[in-house]
């Protein structure tokens, strides 16, 4: 749990994603099929996707195929669009600062506003499996909560720091069409895209046509 900034703040209970973690995620990824990633230039990377309003074996089905695609692409968060799905939802499996591990789904998930006092700025480097090969430092908050819903449509909320941090961040954007080379200065951007185009992927992706 979080440690509260005042005792005025209604007290939050986040989601237990430590628990189990790599069952959970190998349960996920044995009932999944891998597929393609999606990548800069692709329309569906490039719009806010659909709020998901089925909670339903369909949903289940692609959060299993998202855990496969992620691990194919040796990844630790996964947005829906990156795999070409127009809907709101992404999973993780990400490392804190402490070294915990972490994974799970998050379905239409909404960033909390940081007060002050939490908005310490990590400026650490960043990358994409939607940008393969090309990495930015990018100023991001060294902590972060997610609120959203469960693969069943229960209330949800995430909590993470450090690396972890960025990882919720960084997949909350994709699902409002926003790569992390967007949040770039003209120069950098052009450089991720340089590394991008003097890489080869090193996991299937989707050519652009």
């Amino acid at each position: 749990m979080a440690q509260q900034d005042s005792d005025q703040q209604e007290s939050v209970e986040f989601v237990d994603d430590v628990t189990d973690a790599k069952e959970r995620e190998e349960a996920h990824r044995e009932r999944g099929t891998s597929r393609p990633i999606t990548v800069v230039g692709n329309p569906v990377l490039h719009k806010e996707c659909k709020d998901v309003t089925a909670f339903d074996a369909e949903l289940a089905q692609l959060i299993d195929d998202m855990f496969a695609s992620q691990r194919t692409a040796e990844g630790v968060g996964l947005a829906a669009n990156q795999i070409g799905v127009d809907l709101k939802v992404f999973v993780y499996d990400c490392l804190d600062d402490e070294g915990v591990r972490h994974v799970g789904a998050v379905c239409n998930p909404v960033l909390d506003e940081l007060p002050a006092g939490r908005r310490v700025l990590d400026d650490s480097n960043e990358g994409c499996l939607s940008v393969p090969g090309a990495y930015a430092e990018l100023a991001r908050p060294d902590y972060a909560v997610v609120r959203g819903r469960n693969a069943q449509g229960e209330p949800i909320v995430v909590q993470g720091t450090g690396y972890f941090a960025r990882c919720l961040q960084h997949e909350t954007d994709h699902l409002y069409g926003y790569l992390y080379i967007d949040r770039l200065s003209k120069r950098d951007r052009k450089d991720a895209l340089k590394q991008m185009a003097e890489r080869e992927p090193r996991y299937p992706v989707v050519p652009n046509d």
